[in-house]
């Protein structure tokens, strides 16, 4: 089980209660190290049964994470690159958070804005230079 609870957003904290981990074998670093020892880690979080996001946290989670969530609903982050178990709890903990925040983050709306008059200025101006240097590459008028 998870000891502490998991700060995603000031206002979006998981309890430990909710998160459960599990450890196992890793592949990887470590040699015969990695035979030894389960330092991988499995950090599991139920979204449906969550108390934690709200009705429209939920339905955002739902759908930005649909495709990573399990039958059941839980969302599940594994966590194998270092040889301990300690920095491999710490590395999953940290993906899940930025993975919510992540999903959570709501876009901004993008504003049309109509080019300035300088721009437009300075755009006629270059098609009349390159214009003027083209003109100035062909042949001369009556030279046939």
């Amino acid at each position: 089980m998870a000891a502490d609870p998991l700060e995603v957003r000031p206002r979006f904290v998981i309890p430990a209660d909710e998160l459960s981990e599990s450890v196992s074998h890793a592949s990887g670093p470590g040699g015969q190290h990695v035979n030894k020892t389960a330092s991988r880690v499995s950090l599991r979080w139920n979204l449906r049964e969550s108390r934690v996001p709200s009705d429209a946290q939920r339905a955002r989670l739902l759908e930005k994470l649909s495709t990573r969530l399990t039958r059941g609903g839980e969302l599940i982050v594994h966590a194998e690159a270092a040889r301990s178990q300690l920095a491999n709890r710490a590395a999953a903990r940290q993906r899940l958070a930025a993975l919510l925040d992540e999903a959570l983050t709501v876009p901004r709306k993008r504003r049309a804005t109509k080019p300035t008059r300088g721009s437009k200025r300075r755009r006629v101006d270059a098609k009349k230079r390159r214009g003027a240097t083209k003109r100035l590459r062909g042949r001369p008028p009556g030279d046939d």
